[in-house]
């Protein structure tokens, strides 16, 4: 589905990403591990931008808009997907089947009752919980994710990981909780300095790779 083969990224003349290959199938769920500024969010970035069509996106950061109700920024996930007409109609008035949809998918993560909140009123928590209902709502065969569950408390944070596992054929997501990834996913990618350092099936991650993976 994917294949990387010796990409170079750099931004005002800095490598970020360096000599990566990369081959994912279809259906695979992958964790993207390492520490901060290894590469994880500009190989993400470069996934989504092969796939866009196919692809739903967890931003790290969340790309809410704070002005508008939690229902607003969740459907924005499918804006290119409605008519003109469609939109404009549910900005001033939501409809009944796009409520429905949307407050089902909250309820699942525990938010059915914040659906027409502005989003400016919710913790980090939640407001990352609203990033994922808009991935979910946008549906698509391909989930990309950026820390998806980093301000998510533990116990909800297995929860989510499990749902978006479940919803989308083929998962990549960038984690920064290493027992969450080797738990949860089947293939673990180890980046470091802009490069792979390791690619591995889950339960053949030891100790030694990790350490040389976050090494100061």
């Amino acid at each position: 589905m994917f294949h990387l083969k010796n990409v170079t990224i750099a931004y005002s003349g800095q490598p970020v990403l360096q000599e990566i290959n990369l081959q994912i199938k279809r259906g695979e769920k992958i964790a993207l591990i390492g520490p901060s500024g290894s590469g994880k969010t500009t190989l993400l970035r470069r996934l989504y931008e092969m796939e866009p069509q196919h692809s739903a996106l967890v931003h790290q950061h969340h790309a809410l808009v704070d002005a508008l109700s939690v229902f607003h920024n969740i459907y924005s996930g499918r804006l290119d997907q409605r008519s003109t007409f469609t939109n404009i109609l549910n900005l001033v008035k939501p409809q009944k089947e796009e409520v429905t949809t949307i407050s089902n998918l909250l309820k699942q993560l525990g938010m059915a009752e914040k659906i027409f909140e502005k989003t400016a009123a919710l913790s980090g928590g939640q407001r990352q919980r609203v990033a994922v209902a808009r991935a979910l709502y946008r549906q698509g065969s391909v989930l990309l994710g950026d820390e998806p569950v980093s301000s998510i408390d533990p116990h909800q944070a297995e929860t989510v990981l499990n749902l978006l596992r479940n919803s989308f054929q083929t998962v990549i997501l960038s984690l920064h909780t290493v027992h969450l990834s080797l738990e949860s996913f089947g293939r673990i990618v180890g980046l470091r300095n802009g490069r792979i350092l390791f690619d591995l099936p889950g339960n053949e991650v030891q100790n030694s790779h990790l350490t040389r993976l976050y090494q100061t």
